[in-house]
């Protein structure tokens, strides 16, 4: 420990000032914590304090922190092999995993898989791969979306602060189109909104007109999230998406599943796609997959797949085989665990104890969310819907001060989501609801 202004520092805050020193400004992170080992559900920082962990490395923990069948796993990968590219020579644990993902991702039709290290850069080789099997330019995403922080990334998601702001001139050809948000509905005719119309946003109506706007033979794709992520855990209705299906079978335009936040038995199933009976032509994979190494994946049509000549997809690290060999003890766990039904279990948990917390804090104006990824929208005036974002921030660091670890999310930062490892008991869960409900209470008043 260091001596600060006559006062022994932490080594906490003594790594925050080498942080402060040596790290650039633009890094984001969203607590004081700093985090030291981890196991299941819950992390120890480096004085010792223990803290439930409801963020899930922004949903990379499904199956936990250090589970020990991946940790074997790594390690044992680690002691034969940690590198070569795929490019220069193959090696089984990549041709492995793209035969298990092609075999557990929805689709009735042949499949292929190409590894990548990141979401963004499976969001970045989705959009090469449809222009390539289409020949058209043009992908349409949606408002309050994300997508990455590359450049095509960027161009796709759907909010500029703070993703956006000062980075432009963007990627053209990228289009943006409304996403049904029930409770902050654009459509006044709709009946979220008090009118006795359908949804034109929910029915696909509206998509219809921007896909008219652009003109249906200019475009290549259209990439969705089934749940938002970082727009605020916004659920597209199961109609929307099959709408969306029927359309892009239409017009010959593929339909890109953005699941790296949502795959990997979060929402309940496998994937969160799943539910709606929707099969996508290309779906991407990331976070979770891992175990909180970087890896990631473009799974698809095979002929779509297909479409880059030979030497267009691919990179150095892509696909690593330490990554890969955790990514098939991911999946072993998932199955062996039955994750999907864990989390439906956690979420029933969530959305009862988010309704009571509804129901005795005004400030609560939302709840919503799909199997284990749960989220509450908070609000300063209830019929006005005001963003409450001073109080989002105040009530999520007196949560990380008093235990819990839990993020933000939403357009107007007032959105406290969960993304808790799967793994999670029933005690744990409880706690840090516990924890979040006293939070809310006390800043609410």
């Amino acid at each position: 420990m260091q001596a600060t202004g006559g006062k022994t520092a932490t080594r906490s805050e003594a790594i925050w000032a080498e942080r402060e020193r040596w790290v650039a400004r633009g890094v984001s992170t969203y607590s004081a914590i700093v985090a030291d080992r981890g196991h299941g559900a819950l992390i120890w920082d480096v004085d010792g304090r223990r803290y439930i962990d409801f963020a899930g490395g922004i949903g990379t923990i499904n199956a936990g922190h250090t589970p020990q069948s991946v940790v074997a796993a790594i390690r044992d990968q680690a002691e034969k092999l940690i590198h070569t590219c795929f490019s220069v020579a193959i090696y089984e644990p990549y041709v492995e995993l793209a035969r298990r993902l092609c075999e557990v991702v929805p689709g009735s039709f042949e499949k292929k898989a190409m590894l990548v290290n990141s979401g963004a850069e499976a969001v970045e080789n989705a959009v090469k791969i449809a222009r390539a099997a289409t020949g058209r330019e043009a992908v349409i995403a949606f408002r309050n979306g994300f997508h990455g922080r590359t450049l095509m990334g960027m161009s796709l998601t759907g909010r500029d602060l703070p993703y956006k702001e000062g980075f432009g001139p963007f990627a053209p050809s990228v289009y943006h189109a409304e996403f049904p948000y029930a409770y902050r509905c654009l459509d006044e005719q709709c009946a979220h909104n008090g009118g006795s119309g359908d949804c034109s946003i929910e029915s696909g109506a509206a998509f219809e007109r921007t896909l008219e706007s652009i003109g249906a033979d200019k475009v290549a794709a259209v990439i969705v999230e089934p749940v938002q992520g970082e727009g605020g855990f916004i659920v597209a209705p199961p109609r929307f998406l099959r709408r969306l299906r029927e359309i892009c079978d239409q017009e010959g335009i593929l339909l890109i599943a953005d699941e790296i936040q949502t795959g990997f038995a979060r929402t309940g199933t496998l994937f969160a796609v799943e539910q709606s009976g929707v099969e996508p032509d290309l779906i991407l994979l990331a976070k979770s997959l891992g175990a909180g190494l970087p890896i990631a994946a473009v799974v698809g049509r095979a002929e779509a797949m297909d479409a880059p000549r030979v030497g267009g997809i691919g990179g150095t690290f892509g696909g690593n085989p330490v990554a890969c060999q955790a990514s098939l003890a991911v999946l072993d766990l998932i199955e062996r665990e039955d994750l999907p039904r864990r989390a439906r279990h956690i979420g029933e948990i969530m959305q009862k104890r988010f309704e009571q917390m509804q129901q005795r804090c005004q400030i609560v104006g939302d709840v919503r969310g799909l199997g284990a990824m749960m989220a509450i929208e908070l609000v300063r005036d209830r019929g006005s819907k005001e963003p409450a974002t001073a109080e989002t921030a105040e009530i999520m660091h007196a949560c990380h001060d008093n235990g819990l670890l839990i993020i933000k999310a939403g357009v107007y930062d007032n959105v406290l989501r969960v993304l808790v490892p799967l793994v999670v008991t029933d005690e744990e869960l409880n706690e840090g609801l516990d924890i979040l409900d006293r939070a809310i209470a006390d800043v609410a008043g």
